[in-house]
């Protein structure tokens, strides 16, 4: 009698998880009831369903995990067809997410998978809680900064600071960038966490604007004199009206005005999916990176809820741009770490003549907070508040006020953002400096 595809795949499982081996960890035992856990009760959240996170949710699924959730606030595109498989013509304009649980559900024998057409953003603490790893496969930084402090602010610690073990929930970061990728293990309040090396992700290419405006030499060079100079003088879809990269007709827009720009300067290679690309900051994906950093990550997410064999310890790097090259080593936690340490205040030196306004450009320049809508507030007062909408109005007049009429000398303000769950204490010092020192 010849064993089902489906006893075979379970074969598989058995022989790591009911035997003991020569690279299990120490904690591992081997049994019935691990591989129970495994199929049974370890519940797996997905982050993100597009190239990275189709992999990751094929992978998991055939490693054994029966309960798992993905979640995802984007549809299908035309474009996702080429690499993200589990999509289909006529998935076109539905949610990624629900889309790509139906395509393993309807694969997978007993699995138990659900997508959620939903922001990550949104979802209150007790969602995350429930899960006993979260697998993420985004291509946003602040959207992982987002879900590190989440995952890092449900540990719970008793009187004398010692961390509850069943509150910390493990966080395997997935992320790809053409043909080099990584993969990380965070395990919050005991490793480095995503905020400690954050300083590994290097800032955003920009063009300068003298060299857009003047001399432009490639055809990125157009697509961004389109989209930052002449977008905001000719207002092409009314005023305040700002570029939308997932929006075909300012793409289109865009796309035409960058072609116009090129060939008043004899410059070729301006495409409609490279002046998307430039608009959204896209670095074209490649199925294969995908297919080995989802890889790793599973494996990750298996020993974890396993202990088949010690963790990576925690970092893994991919780079497949000239050959096939892997390296690991150790991030180290930071002890001062905003997110995960035991954080000082930031110091802030300002000119006490600058206004409010003066004050937030310069902590979204800033390298370390990297904050794109910043909120703060003081010990007696709102400064300013960048949503909702009402207390936008509400306290915007202050935008235009002296710091050294809103805030004292060594005045401690909180600061938050969409991307900084837990916030940031800053410490402002008056200094008459210029903005060109701060």
């Amino acid at each position: 009698m010849t064993m089902s595809e489906e006893e075979t795949k379970l074969q598989d499982l058995k022989l790591v998880t009911l035997r003991n081996g020569p690279f299990a960890h120490e904690n591992f035992s081997p049994g019935e009831e691990l591989l129970n856990f495994v199929q049974n009760e370890c519940k797996v959240l997905v982050v993100g369903a597009g190239g990275l996170g189709c992999e990751l949710l094929k992978d998991l699924a055939l490693s054994g995990f029966r309960n798992i959730e993905v979640i995802d606030l984007d549809v299908v595109d035309v474009t996702n067809l080429n690499r993200q498989f589990l999509f289909r013509q006529q998935d076109v304009g539905k949610p990624k997410a629900q889309v790509a649980a139906a395509f393993i559900a309807s694969r997978i024998k007993d699995i138990h998978i659900k997508g959620h057409y939903a922001n990550i953003f949104d979802q209150p603490r007790e969602f995350y809680k429930q899960f006993n790893l979260v697998v993420a496969g985004l291509d946003s930084i602040d959207a992982r900064r987002w879900l590190n402090e989440t995952l890092i602010d449900l540990v719970e610690t008793d009187s004398d600071g010692n961390i509850d073990v069943s509150t910390v929930i493990p966080l395997i970061d997935g992320g790809t960038e053409g043909f080099r990728g990584q993969a990380r293990v965070i395990i919050p309040k005991i490793s480095a966490c995503f905020e400690c090396n954050l300083d590994l992700f290097p800032p955003q290419i920009s063009y300068p604007l003298c060299t857009i405006a003047n001399t432009p030499r490639l055809p990125e060079h157009c697509i961004e004199y389109a989209s930052v100079i002449l977008w905001p003088q000719l207002q092409p879809f009314g005023a305040g009206t700002k570029v939308d990269g997932d929006n075909p007709e300012h793409v289109k827009w865009i796309f035409e005005r960058a072609q116009e720009r090129a060939n008043q300067f004899h410059i070729q290679g301006v495409t409609y999916r490279l002046s998307q690309g430039v608009i959204k900051h896209i670095i074209p994906a490649v199925a294969s990176t995908n297919a080995i950093v989802a890889a790793s990550c599973a494996n990750e997410a298996f020993k974890l809820a396993t202990y088949v064999a010690d963790p990576l310890n925690n970092y893994m790097l991919y780079n497949g741009e000239s050959g096939v090259y892997t390296y690991a080593f150790e991030n180290e936690r930071k002890e001062d770490c905003p997110a995960c340490g035991r954080a000082q205040a930031k110091t802030i030196c300002v000119n006490p003549k600058w206004t409010l306004a003066d004050l937030i450009e310069v902590l979204r320049q800033d390298s370390e907070l990297r904050v794109k809508s910043p909120s703060l507030t003081s010990s007696s007062r709102a400064l300013y508040y960048s949503t909702p909408p009402s207390l936008e109005q509400a306290t915007k007049e202050n935008l235009t006020q002296p710091l050294d009429c809103l805030l004292e000398e060594g005045s401690e303000v909180f600061l938050t953002d969409p991307a900084l769950p837990l916030g940031r204490k800053l410490q402002i010092f008056f200094h008459k400096c210029s903005k060109k020192n701060k």
